[in-house]
């Protein structure tokens, strides 16, 4: 098993009024939910040079364990952004 993380972009149908409980529920149920949330607004930091605009179609984020990166992307399925037609990016978190 491994971790991911579902990037969720602003690009969905619905936008904030997106219903979230039935879908985490069925995460909890299932044993693959490790955390999340909303993303507010921020700002990019370096200690020399200029920075960069933080990446503001960012919306949210999930952390779930998945076998692989198939089982992650069945997980979506229920996930108000992808159902809406946005975009969910998946990313594995490395171990260790």
């Amino acid at each position: 098993m491994a971790d991911y993380v579902f990037l969720m972009h602003d690009d969905a149908a619905g936008g904030s009024g997106l219903d979230w409980e039935p879908y985490l529920s069925r995460l909890r149920e299932h044993g693959v939910f490790q955390g999340g949330s909303a993303i507010g607004e921020g700002q990019c930091e370096r200690k020399s040079g200029s920075t960069p605009a933080p990446t503001a179609h960012i919306t949210g984020f999930i952390r779930v364990t998945a076998e692989d990166m198939a089982h992650a992307r069945d997980l979506l399925h229920g996930n108000p952004v992808y159902e809406a037609g946005g975009t969910v990016e998946i990313r594995e978190l490395p171990n260790g």
